[in-house]
């Protein structure tokens, strides 16, 4: 069957949102809304996998919907709330764990990374964490769905979960009208020049929140002064830009700010280097002052806005669960059919 295209995507209100959050996934969100429905998350029953402190997990879920208002999401044109807000998220996780098996989620090499060495002390949440991702995107039966390669696994995953489903209620999907499938196989959205942002301090590693030094990231609610000092104190190397991509392969660090040039300027690496090829750091990076800034500036001024009217900001997350929970419901109703649940 023909399944109506639909974007969803989730980010997990960690706090302390930079420019990887923004290059890596908000701004794909803005574009995103000019050719799809889209349903965006604020994954908060994920954050929980491991322990937040109940106040701040507040303020970050209320901070990343600032976020993705400012950046220029239209709440009223598309959903965005908070995932607890809508239980049949965690009705169909219970659902694809009986789906899953044990194999598929011991491959998932996020769960490694994040458990490290002690993984008997892991939540079953952080192990299970995949199929509660499986359920967010097809409890709204979601045709495609905005990645970053740190993820294309766990989309992997969910698209072995929907073809599971399908293969073992084969029957049940037809005889309840559903024709050959129930859920759709999501198929992976990864655009632009920089999807993946490093550290301005370590070109080999990603930009993260937890990294010790706040010269590493550009974070979205930094003024004018600190974006410009971060970018000026970026790591570069000592030879001047190349003129072609295939000069940036063995430098990061220069990859990484063409990269961030690129994706603020919505142009590819090709064209920055076309313009600045043979330019010292110095003159590139003023450019990239004034770009950075133009770009981020107005974006972190109506965040701090916002996240100070946390009535706007609960009130657009109660409105965008009401209508994500419209569509989830059914779909619910429908897998407990298919299932074999009896219901009201």
């Amino acid at each position: 069957m023909a399944f109506k295209e639909r974007v969803f995507s989730g980010v997990q209100p960690t706090g302390n949102l930079h420019l990887g959050n923004y290059l890596g996934a908000i701004t794909k969100f803005v574009a995103l809304q000019d050719n799809y429905d889209c349903i965006y998350c604020v994954v908060d029953m994920h954050a929980i996998t491991v322990w937040q402190d109940p106040a701040e997990l507040t303020r970050n879920t209320r901070e990343v919907t600032a976020a993705f208002i400012a950046a220029g999401i239209d709440p009223k044109k598309h959903i965005v709330f908070n995932q607890s807000q809508v239980a049949e998220h965690a009705e169909l996780a219970w659902v694809f764990n009986c789906v899953a098996r044990m194999g598929w989620l011991n491959r998932m090499t996020q769960f490694k990374e994040k458990a490290g060495k002690d993984r008997e002390n892991a939540s079953i949440g952080l192990y299970a964490y995949p199929s509660l991702m499986a359920a967010d995107i097809l409890i709204y039966r979601a045709t495609h769905v905005p990645v970053g390669e740190d993820q294309k696994q766990h989309l992997e995953l969910a698209r072995d979960i929907a073809q599971k489903f399908n293969n073992d209620y084969a029957k049940s999907i037809e005889a309840h009208g559903f024709g050959e499938a129930f859920f759709p196989q999501p198929e992976p959205l990864i655009q632009g020049p920089a999807t993946r942002v490093m550290s301005l301090r370590d070109g080999t590693k990603k930009m993260s929140k937890s990294d010790p030094s706040d010269y590493s990231r550009i974070n979205l609610t930094d003024d004018a002064d600190a974006i410009a000092q971060k970018v000026r104190k970026a790591k570069t190397d000592a030879e001047p830009l190349p003129g072609e991509e295939k000069g940036l392969e063995a430098r990061p660090e220069a990859d990484n700010l063409v990269g961030i040039y690129a994706a603020l300027a919505d142009t590819g690496k090709a064209d920055v280097l076309r313009e600045f090829g043979g330019a010292q750091f110095s003159a590139f990076k003023a450019a990239l002052v004034d770009l950075s800034v133009a770009k981020l500036g107005p974006i972190g001024a109506e965040m701090k806005r916002l996240v100070n009217d946390s009535a706007y900001i609960d009130q657009v997350l109660a409105d965008g669960a009401d209508r994500a929970r419209a569509i989830a419901a059914e779909n619910m109703k429908a897998v407990k059919d298919i299932v074999g649940f009896v219901r009201r």
